[in-house]
């Protein structure tokens, strides 16, 4: 009784506040351009209504328009929680009517701030690893264009190069992409000796270019046959654009994970010390949980990459159901690292970590599926990467000696 309330609705261009107090009664509302210097109008907006009470401000979006407000308000010592989007939104569908608006949007955040109060957690807007996040979005969404870009550069040199999967081991490797946009169509290649070709490929292939490789890519063509057609120069302009572009989204993904391993090694988390996680790998579980302070026990971080079961029943039939919800991204996370575990060296089979394979095989003989059996190794993983980063510790592998030991005093692995 002796606090407002402001849930805020965040936009791109402007924000909407609303001011509740205990007993969720509207006392006023405030418009504000999303700009720092708009931001102050704010906290007098509301020290105004507040007449000397406390001001608890709720807002939805902490992490994309609504950071700078945050970032703010932390920084000027205001309590301010974060409200999970789900919440204010289940409280918009529960009414009769449902209805959207910014100032009914605000007030519904409102609503959950007095509601939840002692549940929501506080709203932390740490700049590094914000960098990291950004880094990791920017990074990720070049890499799928790369892929589109890698996939249009197949289906345009099939046209000219029927039997061009037999030339290089990779497509896209430095030696392929410089052959290509040499030769973008056989009629380039026309007159072109063995010894030509092979002295052309020995810098772009670190000179591990052979005369026999060379030979062999000019017999592919001969056999192939011709594939020159009308307006063949347009063609031969769209191979070698594709070919730039992929290029050029190569450098800018080497140099944003030059960056991500410097910025990485800041938080202090040791996580590339387990098998199957690279820097790569580390910094997108960084981006994902953030300041892993932000979670009381690994229950929770579990509960929010969607791994923990659900609980569903009345009456005295109750049952647990995989998640649906929870962040996926961190979810595929955990899943692509709880594959890596039980994977096995080529050769050898030897399992990449003896530890988890036991437990992955020992988990199936009680009667489990694969994916269930899977799904049990990411919530002991979800316990592993919550202890590593909370104490900054580098992860140790089980020795096998140990696990054989264990297993034999009948301890389960």
């Amino acid at each position: 009784m002796n606090h407002i309330f402001v849930g805020v609705d965040l936009h791109k261009r402007h924000h909407t506040a609303v001011f509740l107090n205990g007993f969720k009664r509207k006392l006023g509302e405030f418009k504000f351009d999303n700009r720092p210097s708009a931001f102050p109008d704010l906290i007098k907006a509301a020290a105004k209504v507040s007449k000397g009470k406390g001001v608890i401000y709720g807002l939805e979006d902490t992490g994309g328009y609504g950071r700078p407000l945050a970032a703010f308000l932390v920084d000027h010592n205001q309590a301010v929680k974060e409200v999970n989007p789900s919440l204010a939104s289940a409280f918009r569908k529960a009414n009769p009517i449902v209805h959207k608006s910014d100032s009914w949007d605000a007030e519904c955040v409102g609503y959950v701030l007095v509601d939840q109060l002692e549940k929501l957690p506080d709203a932390n807007p740490i700049d590094h690893y914000w960098a990291i996040s950004q880094l990791v979005t920017t990074r990720n969404s070049l890499v799928r264009e790369h892929i589109g870009l890698i996939n249009q550069f197949h289906v345009q040199i099939s046209y000219h190069y029927p039997s061009y999967r037999k030339f290089f081991s990779q497509v896209d490797g430095k030696t392929a992409l410089a052959f290509f946009e040499r030769y973008p169509a056989p009629h380039h290649i026309l007159g072109t000796s063995v010894e030509e070709l092979r002295e052309f490929l020995l810098k772009p292939s670190n000179f591990a270019c052979s005369l026999k490789t060379a030979e062999k890519i000019l017999k592919l063509i001969h056999s192939d046959g011709t594939t020159k057609r009308d307006y063949q120069e347009d063609r031969d302009y769209v191979v070698r654009s594709t070919i730039r572009r992929i290029q050029s989204n190569k450098k800018e993904i080497e140099s944003l994970e030059h960056r991500i391993a410097l910025l990485l090694p800041q938080t202090g988390y040791r996580l590339e010390t387990m098998y199957g996680i690279d820097t790569v790998t580390a910094a997108n579980f960084v981006a994902e949980i953030g300041d892993i302070s932000r979670f009381g026990s690994s229950d929770k971080l579990a509960r929010f990459a969607g791994i923990a079961p659900v609980l569903i029943g009345s009456g005295d039939k109750h049952k647990d159901h995989k998640c649906r919800q929870g962040n996926r991204e961190l979810h595929q996370l955990f899943y692509q690292l709880a594959c890596r575990q039980i994977g096995v060296k080529r050769g050898s089979k030897e399992p990449n970590n003896p530890h988890f394979y036991a437990y992955y095989q020992r988990k199936q003989s009680e009667g489990k599926t694969k994916i269930q059996a899977i799904i049990c190794l990411m919530r002991k993983l979800t316990n592993i990467i919550y202890s590593l980063m909370k104490n900054k510790s580098e992860y140790n592998m089980p020795s096998s000696s140990n696990l054989q030991a264990g297993m034999s005093m009948g301890i389960k692995p």
